[in-house]
Protein backbone atom coordinates (compact mmCIF):
# COMPACT_ATOMS: atom_id res chain seq x y z
CA UNK A 1 0.00 0.00 0.00
CA UNK A 2 0.97 3.29 -0.99
CA UNK A 3 2.36 5.64 1.82
CA UNK A 4 -0.19 8.65 2.48
CA UNK A 5 2.77 11.46 1.75
CA UNK A 6 3.55 9.78 -1.66
CA UNK A 7 0.31 9.94 -2.75
CA UNK A 8 0.82 13.89 -2.59
CA UNK A 9 4.39 13.28 -4.66
CA UNK A 10 2.46 11.56 -7.56
CA UNK A 11 0.41 13.37 -10.87
CA UNK A 12 -2.11 13.81 -9.95
CA UNK A 13 -1.66 14.92 -6.51
CA UNK A 14 -3.88 13.31 -4.34
CA UNK A 15 -5.19 16.62 -2.68
CA UNK A 16 -5.23 18.56 -5.76
CA UNK A 17 -8.98 17.73 -6.48
CA UNK A 18 -9.53 19.84 -2.96
CA UNK A 19 -8.30 23.02 -4.82
CA UNK A 20 -10.40 23.35 -7.85
CA UNK A 21 -11.35 26.65 -7.55
CA UNK A 22 -7.60 27.82 -7.57
CA UNK A 23 -7.14 25.08 -10.35
CA UNK A 24 -3.72 24.25 -8.50
CA UNK A 25 -3.41 21.03 -11.03
CA UNK A 26 -2.85 23.51 -14.07
CA UNK A 27 -1.03 26.19 -12.48
CA UNK A 28 2.46 26.07 -11.03
CA UNK A 29 1.91 28.04 -8.14
CA UNK A 30 5.26 28.16 -6.70
CA UNK A 31 4.24 30.96 -4.01
CA UNK A 32 3.26 28.45 -0.72
CA UNK A 33 5.60 30.37 1.96
CA UNK A 34 3.49 33.61 1.10
CA UNK A 35 0.05 32.60 0.71
CA UNK A 36 -1.17 29.28 -0.48
CA UNK A 37 -4.00 28.35 -2.34
CA UNK A 38 -7.29 27.82 -0.12
CA UNK A 39 -9.12 24.64 -0.19
CA UNK A 40 -12.75 24.85 -2.15
CA UNK A 41 -13.95 23.97 1.32
CA UNK A 42 -13.28 27.74 2.49
CA UNK A 43 -16.12 28.97 -0.25
CA UNK A 44 -18.21 27.56 2.35
CA UNK A 45 -17.22 29.91 4.74
CA UNK A 46 -17.72 32.81 2.82
CA UNK A 47 -21.53 31.57 2.09
CA UNK A 48 -22.36 30.53 5.39
CA UNK A 49 -21.18 33.83 6.61
CA UNK A 50 -23.64 35.83 4.40
CA UNK A 51 -26.48 33.71 4.67
CA UNK A 52 -26.04 33.95 8.67
CA UNK A 53 -25.56 38.30 8.45
CA UNK A 54 -28.51 38.06 6.57
CA UNK A 55 -31.12 36.19 8.74
CA UNK A 56 -29.66 37.35 12.15
CA UNK A 57 -28.62 40.56 11.37
CA UNK A 58 -26.81 42.53 14.56
CA UNK A 59 -27.18 38.98 16.27
CA UNK A 60 -24.99 37.54 14.05
CA UNK A 61 -22.00 38.47 16.70
CA UNK A 62 -23.17 34.99 18.54
CA UNK A 63 -22.26 33.06 15.59
CA UNK A 64 -19.46 34.47 14.63
CA UNK A 65 -17.78 34.39 18.32
CA UNK A 66 -18.20 30.71 17.55
CA UNK A 67 -16.49 30.91 14.60
CA UNK A 68 -13.73 33.05 16.76
CA UNK A 69 -13.25 30.49 19.11
CA UNK A 70 -12.78 27.45 16.41
CA UNK A 71 -9.56 29.66 14.84
CA UNK A 72 -8.47 30.33 18.25
CA UNK A 73 -8.41 26.16 18.81
CA UNK A 74 -7.17 25.66 15.80
CA UNK A 75 -4.04 28.15 16.58
CA UNK A 76 -4.02 26.77 19.74
CA UNK A 77 -3.13 22.78 18.52
CA UNK A 78 -0.53 24.62 16.40
CA UNK A 79 1.39 26.60 18.97
CA UNK A 80 0.57 23.23 21.48
CA UNK A 81 -0.85 26.15 23.83
CA UNK A 82 -4.41 27.07 25.35
CA UNK A 83 -7.25 28.71 23.49
CA UNK A 84 -7.87 30.83 26.45
CA UNK A 85 -4.39 32.48 25.36
CA UNK A 86 -4.93 32.95 22.08
CA UNK A 87 -5.94 36.54 21.27
CA UNK A 88 -7.19 37.47 17.57
CA UNK A 89 -6.28 39.83 14.91
CA UNK A 90 -6.73 40.61 11.70
CA UNK A 91 -2.64 40.97 10.94
CA UNK A 92 0.30 40.56 12.43
CA UNK A 93 0.80 44.39 12.49
CA UNK A 94 -2.03 44.98 14.37
CA UNK A 95 -1.61 43.01 17.15
CA UNK A 96 2.27 44.27 17.24
CA UNK A 97 1.19 47.67 17.47
CA UNK A 98 -0.96 47.43 20.49
CA UNK A 99 1.80 44.62 22.31
CA UNK A 100 4.45 47.35 21.57
CA UNK A 101 1.84 50.36 23.31
CA UNK A 102 1.90 47.48 26.85
CA UNK A 103 5.41 47.66 27.01
CA UNK A 104 7.05 49.82 30.12
CA UNK A 105 9.07 52.04 27.07
CA UNK A 106 9.56 55.00 29.79
CA UNK A 107 11.38 53.08 32.15
CA UNK A 108 13.00 50.60 30.12
CA UNK A 109 13.33 52.28 26.55
CA UNK A 110 15.15 50.00 24.49
CA UNK A 111 14.12 46.73 21.91
CA UNK A 112 16.25 43.96 20.59
CA UNK A 113 15.78 42.79 17.38
CA UNK A 114 17.56 40.79 14.29
CA UNK A 115 18.45 42.68 11.16
CA UNK A 116 15.77 40.00 9.24
CA UNK A 117 12.72 40.58 10.73
CA UNK A 118 9.75 40.71 8.19
CA UNK A 119 8.42 44.00 7.37
CA UNK A 120 5.49 44.38 9.93
CA UNK A 121 8.27 44.44 12.54
CA UNK A 122 11.33 46.19 10.85
CA UNK A 123 9.50 48.83 9.87
CA UNK A 124 7.70 49.93 12.50
CA UNK A 125 10.72 49.30 15.05
CA UNK A 126 12.72 51.44 12.27
CA UNK A 127 10.03 54.50 12.79
CA UNK A 128 10.19 54.25 16.66
CA UNK A 129 13.87 54.28 16.32
CA UNK A 130 13.56 57.53 14.30
CA UNK A 131 11.30 59.25 16.86
CA UNK A 132 13.76 58.24 19.82
CA UNK A 133 13.16 54.13 20.96
CA UNK A 134 16.78 52.35 21.29
CA UNK A 135 16.49 49.53 19.20
CA UNK A 136 19.50 47.21 18.79
CA UNK A 137 19.79 45.67 15.24
CA UNK A 138 21.31 42.02 15.94
CA UNK A 139 22.67 40.10 12.97
CA UNK A 140 20.38 37.21 11.78
CA UNK A 141 22.62 34.76 10.10
CA UNK A 142 24.46 32.77 11.06
CA UNK A 143 20.95 31.46 11.75
CA UNK A 144 21.56 28.93 14.09
CA UNK A 145 23.44 31.07 16.69
CA UNK A 146 20.86 34.33 16.10
CA UNK A 147 19.36 33.17 19.98
CA UNK A 148 23.09 33.40 21.46
CA UNK A 149 23.71 37.20 20.26
CA UNK A 150 20.13 38.00 20.94
CA UNK A 151 20.70 36.72 24.65
CA UNK A 152 24.41 38.95 24.98
CA UNK A 153 22.22 42.34 24.03
CA UNK A 154 19.44 41.84 26.57
CA UNK A 155 19.90 43.62 29.71
CA UNK A 156 17.35 44.83 32.86
CA UNK A 157 17.57 48.51 30.04
CA UNK A 158 15.57 46.35 27.27
CA UNK A 159 12.33 46.36 27.34
CA UNK A 160 11.53 42.94 24.73
CA UNK A 161 13.38 40.79 22.35
CA UNK A 162 11.37 40.37 19.04
CA UNK A 163 12.30 37.81 16.77
CA UNK A 164 11.31 35.56 13.76
CA UNK A 165 11.67 31.65 14.45
CA UNK A 166 12.09 31.18 10.77
CA UNK A 167 13.40 33.88 8.81
CA UNK A 168 11.65 35.12 5.85
CA UNK A 169 14.36 36.28 3.15
CA UNK A 170 16.11 33.08 3.91
CA UNK A 171 14.15 30.31 4.84
CA UNK A 172 16.53 29.29 7.46
CA UNK A 173 14.89 28.35 11.32
CA UNK A 174 16.09 30.22 13.85
CA UNK A 175 18.34 28.56 16.24
CA UNK A 176 19.39 28.63 20.08
CA UNK A 177 15.87 30.69 21.00
CA UNK A 178 15.65 29.40 24.03
CA UNK A 179 18.96 31.53 25.24
CA UNK A 180 17.19 34.54 24.44
CA UNK A 181 13.84 33.71 26.14
CA UNK A 182 16.03 32.92 29.29
CA UNK A 183 17.75 35.83 28.89
CA UNK A 184 14.47 37.72 29.09
CA UNK A 185 13.31 35.78 31.93
CA UNK A 186 16.54 36.89 34.08
CA UNK A 187 16.14 40.53 33.09
CA UNK A 188 12.54 40.56 33.21
CA UNK A 189 12.18 41.38 29.84
CA UNK A 190 9.28 40.53 27.49
CA UNK A 191 10.05 38.19 24.33
CA UNK A 192 7.97 37.82 21.12
CA UNK A 193 8.36 35.30 18.63
CA UNK A 194 7.28 35.87 15.14
CA UNK A 195 5.83 32.41 14.08
CA UNK A 196 4.37 33.09 10.80
CA UNK A 197 6.70 31.51 8.53
CA UNK A 198 7.12 28.27 10.85
CA UNK A 199 3.24 27.19 11.45
CA UNK A 200 2.05 24.72 9.93
CA UNK A 201 5.15 24.08 8.14
CA UNK A 202 7.72 23.36 11.00
CA UNK A 203 6.13 22.07 14.35
CA UNK A 204 6.05 24.36 17.30
CA UNK A 205 5.16 23.69 20.89
CA UNK A 206 5.30 26.47 23.44
CA UNK A 207 6.01 24.00 26.38
CA UNK A 208 8.46 21.88 24.57
CA UNK A 209 10.98 24.64 23.39
CA UNK A 210 10.57 26.72 26.50
CA UNK A 211 8.72 29.88 25.68
CA UNK A 212 5.97 29.27 28.02
CA UNK A 213 6.93 33.05 28.88
CA UNK A 214 6.86 34.07 25.60
CA UNK A 215 4.28 36.18 23.47
CA UNK A 216 4.11 34.44 20.04
CA UNK A 217 2.07 35.77 16.94
CA UNK A 218 1.69 34.54 13.46
CA UNK A 219 -0.95 33.78 10.91
CA UNK A 220 -3.01 31.85 8.55
CA UNK A 221 -2.51 33.64 4.87
CA UNK A 222 0.31 31.13 4.52
CA UNK A 223 1.32 27.42 5.42
CA UNK A 224 -2.51 27.15 7.27
CA UNK A 225 -4.38 28.26 3.82
CA UNK A 226 -6.54 30.28 6.01
CA UNK A 227 -6.25 33.68 3.67
CA UNK A 228 -6.28 37.10 5.11
CA UNK A 229 -7.19 38.77 8.12
CA UNK A 230 -6.77 35.58 10.47
CA UNK A 231 -3.73 36.03 12.68
CA UNK A 232 -3.60 35.89 16.64
CA UNK A 233 -1.16 36.82 19.31
CA UNK A 234 -0.33 34.18 21.98
CA UNK A 235 0.52 35.61 25.82
CA UNK A 236 1.93 33.94 28.74
CA UNK A 237 -1.28 32.98 31.07
CA UNK A 238 0.43 35.22 33.71
CA UNK A 239 0.75 38.35 31.68
CA UNK A 240 -0.14 41.69 33.42
CA UNK A 241 0.47 43.97 30.73
CA UNK A 242 -2.18 46.38 29.45
CA UNK A 243 -2.32 47.61 25.73
CA UNK A 244 -2.30 51.68 25.55
CA UNK A 245 -3.67 51.21 22.28
CA UNK A 246 -6.69 49.47 22.51
CA UNK A 247 -10.40 48.76 21.13
CA UNK A 248 -13.63 48.29 22.72
CA UNK A 249 -13.62 44.39 21.49
CA UNK A 250 -10.57 44.46 24.44
CA UNK A 251 -13.38 44.68 27.00
CA UNK A 252 -16.24 44.15 25.54
CA UNK A 253 -18.09 42.28 28.42
CA UNK A 254 -17.37 45.34 30.61
CA UNK A 255 -18.31 47.86 28.25
CA UNK A 256 -21.41 49.43 30.74
CA UNK A 257 -19.10 49.00 33.83
CA UNK A 258 -17.98 52.03 35.52
CA UNK A 259 -14.79 51.65 37.69
CA UNK A 260 -12.53 53.97 39.74
CA UNK A 261 -9.32 51.50 38.85
CA UNK A 262 -9.07 52.66 35.18
CA UNK A 263 -9.40 50.59 31.65
CA UNK A 264 -10.85 47.17 31.89
CA UNK A 265 -9.37 44.38 30.32
CA UNK A 266 -11.24 41.00 29.39
CA UNK A 267 -9.64 37.89 29.32
CA UNK A 268 -6.13 37.17 27.09
CA UNK A 269 -8.41 35.96 23.93
CA UNK A 270 -9.47 39.68 23.83
CA UNK A 271 -7.00 41.54 25.50
CA UNK A 272 -4.67 43.06 22.72
CA UNK A 273 -8.35 42.92 20.55
CA UNK A 274 -9.21 46.13 18.40
CA UNK A 275 -12.63 46.77 17.13
CA UNK A 276 -15.32 46.58 14.71
CA UNK A 277 -13.99 43.38 12.18
CA UNK A 278 -15.11 41.26 9.50
CA UNK A 279 -15.61 37.85 10.89
CA UNK A 280 -16.13 36.18 7.25
CA UNK A 281 -12.47 35.84 7.66
CA UNK A 282 -13.41 33.59 10.93
CA UNK A 283 -15.63 31.76 9.04
CA UNK A 284 -13.28 30.88 6.03
CA UNK A 285 -10.68 30.00 8.70
CA UNK A 286 -12.54 27.60 10.39
CA UNK A 287 -13.93 25.75 7.50
CA UNK A 288 -10.49 25.44 6.56
CA UNK A 289 -8.74 24.46 10.29
CA UNK A 290 -11.92 21.84 9.87
CA UNK A 291 -11.07 20.26 6.54
CA UNK A 292 -7.29 20.18 7.19
CA UNK A 293 -8.45 17.77 10.47
CA UNK A 294 -10.67 15.91 8.47
CA UNK A 295 -7.81 15.33 6.16
CA UNK A 296 -5.16 14.39 8.92
CA UNK A 297 -3.16 17.14 7.48
CA UNK A 298 -0.99 17.84 10.70
CA UNK A 299 1.84 20.01 11.25
CA UNK A 300 4.43 16.45 11.63
CA UNK A 301 2.78 15.54 8.44
CA UNK A 302 3.15 18.57 6.47
CA UNK A 303 6.59 18.75 7.71
CA UNK A 304 7.68 15.84 6.13
CA UNK A 305 5.92 16.73 2.84
CA UNK A 306 7.28 20.17 2.73
CA UNK A 307 11.27 18.56 3.24
CA UNK A 308 10.17 16.11 0.49
CA UNK A 309 9.29 18.71 -1.44
CA UNK A 310 12.00 21.53 -0.88
CA UNK A 311 14.42 18.85 -1.29
CA UNK A 312 12.90 17.90 -5.05
CA UNK A 313 13.44 21.75 -5.75
CA UNK A 314 17.09 21.80 -4.52
CA UNK A 315 18.04 19.06 -6.29
CA UNK A 316 16.63 19.97 -9.59
CA UNK A 317 17.93 23.64 -8.94
CA UNK A 318 21.58 21.85 -8.57
CA UNK A 319 20.94 20.06 -11.52
CA UNK A 320 20.82 23.07 -13.88
CA UNK A 321 24.17 23.97 -13.11
CA UNK A 322 23.43 27.15 -13.46
CA UNK A 323 26.19 29.85 -13.05
CA UNK A 324 26.94 30.72 -9.71
CA UNK A 325 27.15 34.63 -10.31
CA UNK A 326 23.39 34.02 -11.46
CA UNK A 327 22.23 31.57 -9.48
CA UNK A 328 23.13 30.25 -6.57
CA UNK A 329 22.12 28.79 -2.90
CA UNK A 330 23.24 28.21 0.45
CA UNK A 331 24.16 24.90 1.65
CA UNK A 332 22.27 24.98 4.97
CA UNK A 333 20.60 21.47 5.57
CA UNK A 334 17.68 20.78 4.61
CA UNK A 335 16.09 20.18 8.08
CA UNK A 336 17.55 23.83 9.09
CA UNK A 337 15.05 25.23 6.10
CA UNK A 338 11.38 26.08 6.94
CA UNK A 339 8.76 25.58 4.19
CA UNK A 340 10.33 27.48 1.07
CA UNK A 341 14.15 27.45 -0.99
CA UNK A 342 15.88 30.45 -1.25
CA UNK A 343 18.16 31.08 -4.11
CA UNK A 344 20.31 33.93 -4.57
CA UNK A 345 20.99 36.24 -7.99
CA UNK A 346 21.28 39.66 -8.89
CA UNK A 347 18.52 39.11 -11.37
CA UNK A 348 15.89 37.93 -9.01
CA UNK A 349 13.09 40.13 -10.08
CA UNK A 350 13.48 39.56 -13.77
CA UNK A 351 13.58 35.86 -13.08
CA UNK A 352 10.42 36.31 -11.39
CA UNK A 353 9.24 38.01 -14.38
CA UNK A 354 10.73 35.18 -16.93
CA UNK A 355 8.87 32.95 -15.02
CA UNK A 356 5.76 34.55 -14.95
CA UNK A 357 5.62 34.15 -18.19
CA UNK A 358 6.21 30.53 -18.64
CA UNK A 359 3.62 29.82 -15.77
CA UNK A 360 5.42 29.93 -12.78
CA UNK A 361 4.50 31.81 -9.78
CA UNK A 362 7.14 33.34 -7.47
CA UNK A 363 8.83 35.80 -6.17
CA UNK A 364 11.41 37.77 -4.79
CA UNK A 365 12.84 40.08 -1.84
CA UNK A 366 15.79 41.95 -2.69
CA UNK A 367 18.13 39.37 -4.55
CA UNK A 368 16.82 36.28 -3.14
CA UNK A 369 14.12 34.48 -5.29
CA UNK A 370 12.02 32.34 -3.15
CA UNK A 371 10.35 29.08 -4.61
CA UNK A 372 7.91 27.99 -1.63
CA UNK A 373 5.73 24.36 -2.75
CA UNK A 374 2.78 23.26 -0.96
CA UNK A 375 1.27 20.40 -0.15
CA UNK A 376 -1.33 19.76 -3.41
CA UNK A 377 1.67 20.25 -5.94
CA UNK A 378 2.95 16.97 -7.16
CA UNK A 379 6.87 16.53 -7.62
CA UNK A 380 6.65 16.54 -11.60
CA UNK A 381 5.32 20.26 -10.91
CA UNK A 382 7.86 21.28 -8.72
CA UNK A 383 10.37 19.84 -11.52
CA UNK A 384 9.24 21.48 -14.51
CA UNK A 385 8.79 24.73 -12.68
CA UNK A 386 12.67 24.07 -12.36
CA UNK A 387 12.45 23.37 -15.72
CA UNK A 388 10.78 27.00 -16.39
CA UNK A 389 13.63 28.54 -13.67
CA UNK A 390 16.44 27.30 -16.30
CA UNK A 391 14.98 28.74 -19.50
CA UNK A 392 14.38 32.17 -17.54
CA UNK A 393 18.26 32.21 -16.63
CA UNK A 394 19.22 31.67 -19.82
CA UNK A 395 17.14 34.41 -20.84
CA UNK A 396 18.33 37.06 -18.08
CA UNK A 397 22.42 35.73 -18.78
Amino acid sequence: MRRRAEQLYESPNALAAHYSAFRVSERLLLTGHSHQAWPDRAEVGHVRAFRDAAEHVDRKWELAEARAERVREGFARLLDAAPSTICLGASTHDLLVRWLSALPLAARPCIVTTTAEFHSARRQLARLSEAGLRVIWVPAYPAATVGERLAAAVDDRVAAAVVSTVFYDSGEVAGALDAVARACDVHGAALLLDAYHQLNVVPFSVGAHGFENAFVTGGGYKYCQLGEGNCFLRSPPDTTLRPIVTGWFADFAGLEATSASGVGFGPLTVRFAGATYDPVSHYRASEVFDFFDEMDLTADFLREVSQHQVGVLRDAVDALDAPAAVLSRSDVPLGALGGFLALRSPQASALVRELARRGVHADARGDVLRLGPAPYLSDAQLRDAVLALGEAVRQVT
